[in-house]
């Protein structure tokens, strides 16, 4: 059976993920929270900033940008897109 969650980006229950994005707290809140289609559009999405952005992970503060954008791409708040990308439209 599918574990639902009331996703905190689109105020709606779906299904949730099937276990902790990552380790420790920040990851235990993400999978009771964030629904899994919430959490696949942020990987692409960042997979698209740090392309763009040629950023480096192993950089302290390049990851620091990351988890800013993270925390309000997930809050649903307004976030970095990549330049000049175009959402398909339906």
């Amino acid at each position: 059976m599918t574990r639902m969650v009331m996703c905190r980006k689109y105020q709606q229950e779906l299904p949730g993920l099937e276990r902790p994005p990552y380790p420790g707290p920040k990851g235990e809140a993400i999978f009771q929270d964030v629904s899994k289609r919430a959490w696949e559009e942020w990987t692409a999405h960042q997979t698209m900033l740090i392309n763009e952005r040629r950023l480096n992970m192993m950089d302290p503060e390049d990851r620091k940008y990351i988890q800013q954008q993270m925390d309000k791409f997930l809050a649903g708040e307004d976030y970095e897109k990549a330049e000049g990308y175009v959402p398909p439209s339906n």
